[in-house]
């Protein structure tokens, strides 16, 4: 009995390794062509986190937020990353992803 709990619980930390290594929740905010927001569930980009956003990204590669970051970074995203589900928008994941900030939309 010992043995099996020893191996499952092996078994479920590998899961969870393997999903927060490969694995990106994108947190796409409400903006204006997507006024509900959502979140995709895509395979990890090099520059992608586990938890990420457009507005997360933009601040790290360029220090700031704009519109036109904003929409190439999704766009890049989309075309590059395999969406695996989507899922409704979460606010308290966007601001892990942003660190507590938020931006205007």
């Amino acid at each position: 009995m010992k043995h099996k709990k020893t191996v499952a619980l092996v078994v479920l930390a590998v899961t969870f390794i393997v999903i927060y290594t490969q694995i990106t929740l994108f947190v796409i905010p409400p903006i204006g062509a997507l006024p509900e927001g959502k979140i995709v569930v895509i395979t990890r980009l090099n520059k992608t986190e586990f938890i990420d956003s457009p507005d997360a990204m933009c601040e790290r590669i360029q220090g700031g937020v704009s519109l036109l970051c904003r929409g190439m970074v999704m766009g890049a995203v989309v075309n590059k990353a395999t969406i695996l589900a989507r899922l409704p928008y979460s606010s308290w994941l966007y601001s892990i992803s942003t660190g507590g900030k938020s931006y205007d939309r």
